[in-house]
């Protein structure tokens, strides 16, 4: 398994080995010591699965709130996604910067996002699979977001905005500069 801190170092690219043959392939895509070891906290606790049926679905950005904030190990199963993490940590020198990348079915590739980071993604192919790993479980109650096409932030969504297929949650969630601080 290889692991690569991105530009914003709390933010790591996970790569698990595959072993393949003409029967197909192993993969260990979770190794608790390995990504402690990394900075990757490892306390699980529920997995979630997401189906976008048509490319350029965009989900996010999404985090929540302390006491139920949540850090997730997000990796594609089936299709491709830009996957997008915002620092929302005030103080951090890194505070409203993202960082991206494409995981795919193809390239194997997840991405932990830490507490205090929003998470989004745009998927690049039709019938995309998402899964990701949380570190604590879903409350509503704690569930926010900010706008994904907030042109404070700079991210060079693979679609144009008019383009995008959005939730109408999505569609309304307010500007960083106008979102209650959290971390």
């Amino acid at each position: 398994m290889q692991v690569q801190a991105l530009e914003i170092p709390a933010v790591k690219l996970i790569t698990p080995v595959k072993h393949a043959d003409d029967r197909g392939y192993f993969s260990e895509t979770f190794h608790a010591e390995t990504l402690a070891r990394a900075g990757v906290d490892g306390r699980f606790v529920q997995d979630n699965h997401s189906l976008s049926r048509q490319r350029g679905v965009v989900r996010g950005l999404h985090y929540q709130v302390p006491p139920r904030a949540q850090g997730k190990l997000v990796r594609v199963t089936r299709g491709a996604v830009f996957d997008v993490a915002v620092d929302l940590r005030r103080g951090s020198p890194t505070f409203a910067k993202h960082v991206s990348a494409v995981l795919s079915a193809a390239n194997w590739a997840q991405l932990w996002i830490p507490v205090g980071f929003a998470h989004g993604f745009c998927t690049l192919e039709s019938d995309t699979e998402v899964q990701y790993k949380v570190t604590d479980y879903y409350a509503p109650d704690c569930d926010h977001g900010i706008l994904w096409s907030d042109p404070a932030l700079g991210i060079p969504w693979p679609i144009p905005v008019a383009e995008a297929i959005l939730s109408e949650k999505d569609r309304r969630q307010p500007l960083l500069c106008n979102a209650p601080a959290a971390f």
